[in-house]
């Protein structure tokens, strides 16, 4: 639903987004309106006190304006309810109501203003049930006055008054553009150059900690030219891309709950045989407690809150400059501690611990692990707000790569982070102290999230001079590399992912999908938004059964699904080639983003069981070989984030392991070869 235009304006809030924030005042306002009336009633006749005339009058014309709030009120949360999304016809009274319930706040300010006023001056001899009434209402009034600044300033677009030149039928809810084809595409760019100055600002705003050097400034220009342009050609409100969500998460629950169960790889892309899983899965369960224990003593708190700060604090104070040298990196303490703690390893086995972090430089340590006889290169994930700044540095870069065949390029911020440390390893001579320690060793790279993305290039930029590397992936980004290097990175790298994580399955590509099916959803949904939300939340926070709100999937033949609709292009303040692209199969040379992959073979992790269980009950998974086509599409689900968190990957992996007897079983008697753990 577009949003409204108030004051020759157009705001981030929809007509039928009064409801809620509505209900909420109309209650404050009506019980504020008995407490008033009560105490009116139980002293009138009695103002006799200094300044009771003046008390008098406050209550009765404070009466009379609660009344009319409320009573216009009454009337926002009605309108608002009324129509859906796409049919805001019922509701084409709602800007004048908007400006009522505005000019009725001017006399409410003068009021609160006058009651100020009077208890500071004219209140002595009152009695004190009288004044805290009075003081009451004054400090509702300002509580509520201020309320609505903070909302006006969370709903202000600073982009409103550039859409000017895009008209809005309120009747039929079809938007048009009386343009030409050039006109329209300026106008886009226009509006897309302004989207991109006011993103960027706010980055140096919510940055301002950061050093403002080359590399910040180049990545807050790229990260606002890549988050000002997505929804930029939809005219949808925050409250819009809720509801789709809520709407899209239940629509994949109904998918999921009658889809079989077993459609499965048969066997790894590099092994038809079953212990190949058991194999890379027993491993992975070792690599990743020094995938998270990069993250230092942060993650290893969470993980232990009990017990952690107990077993860090003796070692964190403690003075190792005399050790210095021997390990390198920039300084010891609370990181190192939990380091130790967490893998296990000792003092005398840590070649290199480097904590250093600026944007595409992340830290990383190198150690000898003797349990598996390797020179372990381990990465830290996103820790810090520069590590987002470069997990958002997402344009693709290219990369020069030996043996490949095809095309080479890479996530931009990740590629530079893997070079920083490529860098570091090599020229430093980091690798060759820790070969003339272990020549006999093998070298294995491994890393989780942002970490993992990196770890997954560097392994490709050493492949060529280790051929026997091995690189392990935990919950690495989707939008990584480009399909020759992954196709290439099969040979050394094993990624696994848990669940609905949705770092694997975020690439630009993805959520432009993900766009395309929330405008369908919410095109096509016959429901008020107000009741779209209550559902949503309560389905999120307790479950039960998927609301049978009608999308494009039902009654729809698959061709059908192939053309916009005209609810959608009401949604689109253009047709972008992004979303024909997206809308179509056959137009592949309209792509305005190149595609990026998941990094070697998969190891997909599954719940084995029903999805939402007793939160004390015991949880079993199930481990099996994918692919990265199973990544393309976004799943909403509130695990979305929870799966990606280092220690449940870390729990779910030791649940394979050690009930491995018990589950190494097929799925079914009927596919008995299934690679199934």
């Amino acid at each position: 639903m577009p949003g409204m235009v108030v004051l020759g304006r157009r705001w981030r809030i929809a007509s039928d987004d009064l409801v809620f924030p509505g209900a909420i005042e109309l209650f404050i306002r009506a019980v504020w309106w008995v407490v008033t009336l009560v105490v009116y009633i139980n002293h009138k006749g009695r103002f006799d006190c200094q300044g009771g005339a003046y008390l008098h009058n406050y209550l009765v014309v404070l009466l009379v304006l609660l009344a009319a709030i409320i009573f216009t009120l009454c009337a926002v949360v009605y309108v608002s309810a009324q129509g859906t999304i796409m049919n805001p016809g019922p509701r084409r009274s709602m800007p004048v109501l908007v400006y009522l319930r505005a000019v009725l706040y001017l006399p409410e300010l003068v009021w609160a203003v006058l009651g100020a006023v009077w208890v500071s001056d004219n209140s002595t001899g009152c009695k004190p049930e009288e004044v805290g009434a009075v003081i009451g209402a004054v400090v509702s009034s300002w509580i509520i006055l201020l309320s609505m600044a903070v909302g006006v300033l969370v709903v202000f677009d600073p982009l409103g008054s550039q859409r000017s030149g895009v008209s809005l039928d309120t009747q039929s809810g079809v938007r048009g553009l009386d343009l030409e084809s050039s006109e329209s595409s300026q106008l886009f760019y226009t509006a897309h150059t302004l989207a991109s100055r006011v993103w960027e600002s706010r980055l140096r705003l919510l940055c301002f900690c950061l050093p403002q050097d080359d590399n910040h400034r180049a990545a807050f220009s790229s990260i606002a030219q890549l988050v000002g342009g997505f929804f930029l050609d939809t005219d949808l409100v925050p409250s819009d891309i809720a509801a789709g969500l809520a709407l899209l998460h239940q629509e994949q629950d109904k998918m999921e709950q009658s889809r079989d169960p077993d459609e499965v790889l048969t066997h790894s892309p590099s092994s038809p045989i079953r212990e190949d899983l058991e194999i890379e899965l027993e491993k992975a369960t070792h690599y990743m407690q020094f995938a998270a224990a990069a993250y230092g003593w942060p993650l290893y708190v969470y993980s232990n809150p009990l017990t952690g700060l107990c077993k860090l604090s003796g070692d964190c104070c403690r003075s190792r400059q005399a050790e210095y040298d021997l390990v390198g990196g920039d300084s010891l303490g609370c990181h190192f501690s939990s380091i130790l703690q967490s893998t296990g390893l000792q003092y005398r086995d840590f070649i290199h611990i480097s904590f250093h972090n600026q944007i595409y430089e992340i830290p990383f340590f190198v150690a000898l692990d003797h349990k598996r006889e390797a020179v372990l290169v381990a990465v830290r994930g996103t820790l810090s707000l520069k590590d987002v700044l470069t997990d958002l540095s997402a344009e693709c870069e290219n990369i020069s790569v030996e043996g490949v065949s095809g095309t080479c390029y890479a996530h931009k911020g990740i590629s530079q982070a893997a070079h920083y440390i490529y860098k570091k390893l090599v020229n430093d001579g980091i690798l060759s102290q820790a070969f003339n320690i272990a020549p006999e060793y093998k070298l294995v790279i491994t890393g989780h999230s942002l970490g993992a993305g990196t770890a997954s290039l560097l392994a490709v930029l050493l492949h060529n001079t280790h051929p026997t590397l091995e690189c392990f992936a935990f919950s690495p980004p989707g939008g990584l590399m480009s399909k020759a290097l992954a196709d290439y990175s099969k040979q050394f790298v094993v990624s696994v992912v848990l669940g609905k994580d949705l770092v694997p399955r975020l690439s630009i590509p993805n959520m432009e999908d993900l766009k395309r099916r929330l405008l369908k959803v919410v095109s096509n949904c016959s429901k008020p938004k107000y009741k779209i939300l209550m559902h949503g939340c309560w389905y999120e926070v307790f479950g039960g059964t998927p609301d049978d709100f009608p999308t494009e999937m039902e009654n729809r033949r698959e061709e059908e699904l192939n053309h916009p609709l005209l609810g959608e292009e009401s949604l689109l303040v253009r047709r972008s080639t992004t979303y024909q692209s997206l809308s179509s199969d056959d137009s592949p040379s309209h792509h305005t983003h190149l595609p990026l992959y998941l990094p070697g073979r998969v190891m997909y992790i599954t719940e084995d069981g029903p999805t939402r269980r007793h939160c004390f009950s015991q949880v079993r998974y199930r481990a099996e070989w994918s692919s990265e086509t199973s990544f393309r599409n976004v799943l909403i689900s509130p695990r979305m984030m929870v799966d990606h968190m280092p220690d449940v990957v870390l729990r779910a992996l030791r649940s394979l392991t050690r009930d491995q007897p018990s589950t190494l079983c097929p799925s079914s008697t009927s596919n008995s070869h299934l690679n199934v753990i």
